[in-house]
């Protein structure tokens, strides 16, 4: 696995899974929204705020598409799928992990929706967005792992390992010199 992305809605817990999974890996941790911010100089809300949702949009889907990196877990916003062009790039990157929570529990998570920089239009709620999501997740998931109510952030990145380990085997193994460092330290043979 060149790099692992994971994808969901805000409060799905990408970030923290993120660099739980990076320490299980021995790969690095990249948070695009902190990119995104160091770009822009603003933190995200004032990105939406000042600009708007499709501003927003086009600078998360530049960042996206300007990552290029190796070994790495990728936290991008839970709005990257919202464009093609950043959603292809993290799939041509490596696999593509979507962390599915309940809306429910993603309510329960979530309490500052208008300061958070979420992109969402005036009046949408969380559930409107996921339903306008949830689609788009499906369609560039590599592989889906359910995140229920109360199952702690670290068994969710031991779980997305052991899939990743799991998808990884059942691909055609390579023989050889082909075999290389990188799948030796992921599956830790």
């Amino acid at each position: 696995m060149e790099n692992v992305t994971l994808i969901g809605m805000p409060g799905s817990g990408k970030s923290t899974v993120g660099v739980l999974l990076a320490k299980l890996l021995g790969y690095r941790f990249l948070d695009v929204d902190l990119l995104i911010q160091e770009r822009e100089g603003a933190l995200l809300q004032e990105i939406l705020d000042s600009r708007g949702t499709q501003a927003f949009l086009d600078a998360e889907e530049t960042a996206v598409r300007a990552l290029s990196c190796r070994r790495t877990v990728i936290a991008p916003g839970g709005s990257a799928v919202c464009r093609e062009g950043a959603a292809l790039h993290l799939k041509s990157m490596g696999p593509v992990v979507y962390l599915r929570v309940p809306l429910e529990e993603l309510e329960r998570r979530v309490q500052n929706l208008s300061t958070r920089g979420v992109a969402m239009e005036p009046g949408q709620t969380l559930a409107d967005v996921m339903a306008y999501r949830a689609p788009l997740y499906d369609k560039y998931a590599d592989l889906t792992v359910d995140c229920p109510a109360g199952q702690e952030l670290a068994r969710t990145a031991r779980i997305v390992r052991d899939r990743l380990w799991e998808t990884d085997r059942q691909r055609p193994q390579p023989t050889g010199k082909e075999r290389g460092p990188l799948r030796e330290s992921v599956r830790g043979e």
